[in-house]
């Protein structure tokens, strides 16, 4: 199944014909056998509307999205350009900054590893990063004069690797939040470093924890801290790794650190000129640089094509065209919520997945469902700072990638989005 390779007018017939299929068949039975809800075609024609009201308006230069539903796509559409510098048209072959996407990729590589007996999500990181052992947690304390200082104190329990996994580490970005110990690392500007994944390990194990393990869903360095520990039990670089185990076997070929074949830069996509910053320090990255840093957190890039074999794999319960790389049992724990009210932990600041959904083992996951819809329980999913996201719904035996370049514009968009494919739905 490869519907970016198709041209535009043939893809463009193949989807009528597709929609008119689902329309008409109701639903079959999905990947477990329950109806799946079928797209009407005037509900996808309110997606393409506002995608395309993105671009007349200057929000976006173009976008990509993929909506695939029993293995086949039911809506695969390109829009505007790659770069409003350039004027290339968006393609299917379109290279994007994938950011946090990168974290499921990171999560599955860990996974593949638990399977195997050679990890354990109980593991404490300092069995393999031994520097862990002496981490500390930085607490504010003010004195009778008001003055404020930072004590570090010892954890309760160490971090361990479902930790990482579930942003429960105590590690942050320092981006947001204040105090003492979020601007230590946000003046030790590590998301800009350019260190291999041992010294960038070894540099934030100096740095105290924000707080105590296992006690806040804080979102930061965890995955990329997870990526050194797969470094470490494989004894090969993450991208070594992660080409041998599930980016080559997958067909995930242009899937990378930074492009490294000049040729294929002008199909990298860009933001519009005036939205170039993923913070006020930190500007959207150029991925034509070759870089050191294989960040598991955020450091990935690649094509929606590359990434809808990743998702279609993991909505197959871990198989793809016939070669299987988790167990579904593993898939299903990592599409579980693991942060629920039972577990007590608390949620930070601004905590991403949002009210309705808790948090697995890489993935958001839908918990409850959004008031005045009727959205799927289960659904898990995830995005990056550069305003790609993909979620994947078992209950419809559907995924979604939407790929795009815009920090700022990126958590309207997906709800926009998101709401208007799901009312396509019915839901």
């Amino acid at each position: 199944m490869k519907p970016w390779r198709s041209d535009r007018s043939r893809r463009r017939a193949i989807i009528a014909a597709l929609v008119l299929l689902f329309g008409v068949v109701g639903a079959k039975a999905g990947s477990e056998g329950r109806a799946a809800r079928a797209f009407s075609p005037e509900g996808l024609a309110k997606v393409s509307d506002f995608i395309r009201n993105e671009i007349v308006t200057g929000k976006i230069p173009g976008a990509i999205l993929l909506l695939q539903q029993h293995g086949k796509p039911v809506y695969f559409e390109n829009f505007g350009v790659r770069d409003v510098a350039t004027e290339m048209s968006m393609s299917a072959d379109t290279i994007f900054r994938l950011y946090s996407m990168s974290k499921p990729i990171t999560s599955v590589m860990a996974m593949m590893l638990v399977e195997e007996g050679k990890l354990s999500l109980d593991d404490p990181v300092s069995k393999y990063i031994p520097a862990f052992a002496g981490m500390k947690v930085g607490v504010e304390k003010k004195a009778e004069n008001s003055k404020v200082s930072m004590a570090l104190e010892p954890v309760n329990r160490p971090v361990t690797i479902k930790d990482l996994m579930r942003h429960t580490s105590g590690l942050s970005y320092g981006w947001y939040g204040g105090g003492m110990v979020r601007e230590l690392y946000a003046d030790a500007n590590l998301f800009n470093s350019n260190l291999s994944n041992a010294d960038f390990a070894a540099r934030i194990a100096r740095l105290p924890l924000v707080e105590q393990p296992g006690t806040v869903w804080d979102y930061g360095f965890s995955t990329d801290v997870l990526g050194r520990v797969v470094e470490v039990v494989s004894g090969k670089t993450l991208l070594q790794f992660e080409k041998e185990r599930l980016l080559d076997p997958l067909g995930m070929t242009e899937t990378a650190f930074f492009v490294a074949d000049p040729a294929k830069f002008p199909r990298i996509a860009e933001p519009m000129p005036e939205d170039r910053n993923i913070n006020p320090t930190t500007p959207v990255r150029d991925i034509r640089q070759p870089i050191k840093w294989e960040s598991g957190g955020g450091g990935m890039v690649g094509t929606i094509g590359d990434y809808a074999r990743f998702a279609q794999m993991l909505l197959n319960g871990g198989t793809y065209e016939g070669r299987r790389y988790l167990k579904p049992e593993t898939i299903a724990l990592m599409a579980s919520d693991h942060i629920g009210p039972e577990t007590k932990i608390a949620r930070d600041q601004n905590y991403y997945p949002g009210g309705s959904s808790g948090f697995g083992l890489g993935f958001a996951v839908r918990t409850s469902v959004p008031s005045g819809t009727s959205w799927p329980l289960g659904e898990y999913r995830w995005d990056g700072v550069g305003g790609t996201f993909f979620f994947i719904d078992p209950e419809d035996d559907l995924f979604g990638i939407f790929m795009v370049q815009t920090p700022t514009q990126r958590g309207r968009i997906q709800l926009s989005l998101k709401t208007l494919i799901y009312q396509a739905m019915g839901r």
